[in-house]
């Protein structure tokens, strides 16, 4: 009798451990779920358009990188429309993520997102375009003056003097002012001697081409003269070429951008586009993974020569540098992957 009642108390002890284990192993699964320790690190990747063109290779080389880190994207499109993203940012943050990475819509409205980021103590990068009085981890973008600088260049070999056209882009997008920045530092010189004359400079809300097109068919119309036109990015510039040709003028008047879209590509083994600016976007999509990695992992980020003040505090900057493409350097494209051959030349 004595045996069976310490077999009866041995089995109920084994039950309450068994118990005891499973109860505890149900609650650590629901602690590890709770606090995302079963799955890879997501990146939230707020988009702030897909209109452009070169956006497309943006989203695509960022996803593949970070797949190739074992990283996870959870990725919007705001539309350039400021509310939107930040609800956009809102719905990332709920999903989960470990690092923000954020294209402003707008420079100066974009704090107000990344500022809901900043209370779940995420990490943020600001990719592309910068986001002024806002408390950003790192900028990794393009040279933007250097741009500015590059078309400047190109456009004076064409047209040492005469009336100049600027068509700038968006004026709540930081680049372009920077872009102006560049293109200034060159061609102010000629402008106070007074080779340069400054035909018109205006914006392009939202980067429309619409406008673009608008401007240079208003000063045709006008009967102005036109000897160069600096478009800041190749839609601006297909705006542009379309008001020219109207007048038979497309190839005749030098007319530079940047992207280097497939359409634009197209435009200057054809004659009617001088020069594009090549931004080469796999290798910033490469580093933005690069840097997320180590805002992710706390770890050490790379040195960086380069800092922005955007009115919060100064900001680490990892800049890629721009080439400038034309006729002379297609190839170049062709050889990174960015169109092929038969994309540009048509066979």
């Amino acid at each position: 009798m004595k045996k069976i009642l310490n077999f009866k108390v041995i089995i109920i002890g084994l039950a309450i451990v068994l118990t005891s284990i499973a109860i505890f192993l149900f609650a650590y699964i629901h602690f590890l779920k709770k606090n995302n320790f079963n799955r890879p690190f997501k990146i939230g990747f707020a988009m702030s358009t897909l209109k452009e063109e070169r956006w497309f290779f943006d989203r695509k080389y960022l996803i593949d990188a970070a797949k190739e880190k074992g990283f996870e994207v959870e990725w919007t499109n705001a539309n350039e429309n400021d509310m939107t993203q930040y609800q956009q940012v809102k719905y990332l943050i709920s999903k989960g993520i470990n690092l923000l990475i954020i294209v402003p819509s707008s420079y100066d409205s974009a704090k107000n997102a990344i500022e809901l980021a900043n209370q779940k103590n995420i990490p943020v990068i600001c990719y592309d375009r910068i986001a002024l009085d806002a408390n950003i981890d790192a900028y990794v973008g393009f040279n933007n003056q250097k741009i500015g600088e590059i078309m400047a260049k190109y456009l004076l070999k064409q047209s040492p003097s005469g009336n100049y056209v600027f068509i700038l882009g968006n004026p709540k997008d930081y680049n372009t002012h920077q872009i102006k920045e560049g293109y200034r530092k060159i061609l102010t010189p000629y402008i106070n001697l007074g080779k340069i004359n400054i035909l018109l400079e205006d914006y392009c809300y939202k980067w429309k081409k619409e406008y673009a097109y608008e401007y240079v068919a208003k000063l045709l119309q006008a009967g102005k003269r036109i000897d160069a036109i600096l478009a800041q990015n190749d839609s601006l510039a297909e705006g542009a070429i379309s008001a020219l040709a109207e007048k038979r003028l497309a190839g005749k008047i030098p007319v530079v951008g940047q992207d280097a879209e497939l359409s634009a590509c197209r435009r200057i083994v054809n004659g009617y586009q001088l020069m594009t600016v090549y931004k080469p976007i796999r290798k910033l999509s490469e580093l933005a993974i690069e840097i997320s990695e180590k805002l992710i992992k706390k770890e050490k980020l790379p040195s960086s020569k380069n800092f922005i003040n955007n009115g919060y505090k100064m900001v680490p900057a990892y800049l890629v540098e721009p080439i400038a493409v034309t006729n002379r350097n297609m190839k170049l494209i062709i050889e990174e992957g960015y169109h092929s051959y038969e994309e540009i030349f048509g066979k």
